[in-house]
C-alpha cells in the first residue's frame, strides 16, 4: 500500500478519529501485525499536539498461552501494574486508539469456561474505573491488516495479496480518499441528519421482522435519543468512536423487549466465531438461544452478568450501506455491524438518554440505560427486514422497508 495513502489514514485517526487535543496524552493499543502503520499513526498523533503517545503492544497467542497456563486464581487477579494503568487512564484520561488486526477464529479451542470466569472476576475491579470514564475521553476503534485476518476474507489469494486487498477494503470503508477529512466531515452531517429525523418522531417501540424468522419488539426510553457520526465528551471534544461508521444507533429501555432475532452473518466474539444464532427474548431478557456453532460460547456470552441478557444498542445501517455493497464478509465486528442493522447485548450508552452524560451511574440505569461490564454488537440486518416504529400516541412509522431506509 502506498505510504501516501497510509499518511491520510494516520492522519484521519489522529484528527478525526481520536482528535487528540494539543498536550493530551494517547493510549495506541495494537497487535504485531502492522508495527509500520503504528510508527506512522503515532508521528500523526505528535505532529496533531499529542504530549505523548504509549503504545500497548498484544499478540492473540499469548492471550491463548495465559488462559492454558495460568491458575484461574492468577488469570483472574488484577495486579497492581494493571490497577496502576486503569486508574492512570480514569484519573488522567488520554484518549485512546484501538487497531484490531486479530484473526476472528484465532482463539479456536480455549477454554472457555476459564477465561470466562476469569474475565467476571476481573471485571468487578475494572468495571468501577471504568463507569467513572465514561463520556470523558475521546476513543477509536480503527483496522489494520493482519495476515490470518487477511486470508480468512480472502482465502483464494496469497498471503501477501491478501493483506493488499484487505488494506484496499478498509481504507475505502474508512473514506480515506483525496481528502479524508473533508468526507468524514460531510459523513457526519449526513448521519446527525437521520439522528434528527429520528429524534423528531418521539419513539416508544420498533418491531423487527424477516423472512428468517426475526419477530422482535423493543421499547424504547421516554426520553431516548438515537446518535451517530462524531460522539462529543462531556468537555465538548468532537471525535468518531469507530472509523468506519454508518450506523444511526440508540440505547433501548432496559428489559423490555419480546420475540425472537436471528443473526444475519457471523460473530467474532473472543477470538471465536459464532454462527447462524438466535436469541429469544422474554420479559426484556435472553430466555434462550441457538447457534450452529459454538452456542456454549453464546450462552457464556448472555450471562457473563445481569445485564448481558438485556439489550443496550439498537442500531440502523441500510442493507446497501457501502461496505455491505461490496460483498465482503469481514469476520470483523467494526465492519460487519456497519454493513447491516444491528442489535447489541449489554451495556447502553449515557448520551443515548437526555441528560444522561450528567446523571450519575446510578441514575442513567434508573432511566432505562442498561448497566453491563460486556456489550457485544451481532447483525440482524436483511434484505427484506421491516422496522416499524411506534410513537407514544400510538402511530406506527415505517422505518426500514426491504433492508433500507424508508424515512
Amino acid at each position: 500500500m502506498k505510504k501516501s495513502i497510509l499518511q491520510k489514514y494516520a492522519n484521519l485517526l489522529a484528527v478525526k478519529g481520536v482528535n487528540v487535543q494539543k498536550g493530551q496524552d494517547v493510549l495506541v493499543v495494537a497487535s504485531l501485525d502492522q508495527p509500520e502503520f503504528v510508527a506512522m499513526v503515532t508521528e500523526a498523533l505528535y505532529k496533531a499536539g499529542a504530549r505523548k503517545v504509549y503504545i500497548d503492544w498484544d499478540y492473540q497467542p499469548l492471550g491463548k498461552l495465559h488462559v492454558k497456563y495460568q491458575s484461574i486464581k492468577t488469570l483472574s487477579t488484577v495486579d497492581r501494574l494493571a490497577l496502576e494503568k486503569i486508574k492512570w487512564r480514569s484519573e488522567d484520561l488520554p484518549a485512546h486508539l484501538y487497531l484490531v488486526s486479530d484473526d476472528p477464529d484465532g482463539l479456536k479451542g480455549i477454554n472457555i469456561d476459564k477465561m470466562v470466569k476469569a474475565q467476571q472476576a476481573k471485571m468487578k475491579i475494572i468495571k468501577p474505573y471504568r463507569d467513572a470514564m465514561e463520556s470523558k475521553y475521546q476513543w477509536c476503534i480503527a483496522a489494520v491488516p493482519g495476515k490470518k485476518w487477511a486470508k480468512k476474507v480472502f482465502p483464494e489469494l496469497k498471503v501477501n495479496q491478501a493483506v493488499e486487498k484487505l488494506w484496499e477494503s478498509i481504507l475505502t470503508a474508512s473514506r480515506v480518499v483525496d481528502d479524508p477529512i473533508a468526507a468524514w466531515n460531510e459523513h457526519n452531517t449526513n448521519i446527525k441528519e437521520k439522528c434528527a429525523i429520528l429524534n423528531s418522531l418521539k419513539l416508544e417501540k420498533l418491531h423487527y421482522q424477516s423472512a428468517n424468522g426475526t419477530n422482535l419488539t423493543v421499547w424504547l426510553n421516554e426520553k431516548g435519543l438515537f446518535h451517530g457520526g462524531f460522539d462529543t465528551t462531556t468537555f465538548g471534544i468532537n471525535f468518531n468512536p469507530n472509523i468506519p461508521s454508518e450506523e444511526v444507533f440508540t440505547s433501548p429501555k432496559a428489559g423490555k423487549a419480546e420475540g425472537i432475532v436471528y443473526s444475519s452473518k457471523p460473530l467474532s466474539y473472543n477470538g471465536q466465531l459464532i454462527d447462524n444464532f438466535y436469541l429469544k427474548f422474554e420479559n426484556g431478557k435472553v430466555a434462550g438461544v441457538g447457534a450452529e456453532k459454538n452456542v456454549e460460547l453464546l450462552k457464556k456470552m448472555v450471562s457473563i452478568d445481569e445485564g448481558a441478557s438485556m439489550l443496550g444498542e439498537c442500531a440502523f445501517v441500510p442493507f446497501d450501506s457501502p461496505i455491505n455493497n461490496t460483498g465482503i464478509l469481514f469476520y470483523e465486528t467494526l465492519f460487519d455491524e456497519n454493513a447491516a442493522c444491528h442489535l447489541a447485548i449489554g451495556r447502553g450508552f449515557a448520551d443515548c438518554i437526555e441528560g444522561g452524560t450528567e446523571m450519575s451511574h446510578e441514575e442513567r440505569i434508573k432511566n432505562g440505560i442498561n448497566d453491563s461490564s460486556t456489550h457485544v454488537d451481532f447483525m440482524i440486518g436483511t434484505k427484506d427486514l421491516t422496522v416499524t416504529g411506534t410513537d407514544f400516541n400510538g402511530k406506527e412509522i415505517v422505518i426500514f422497508k426491504n433492508g433500507n431506509w424508508n424515512i
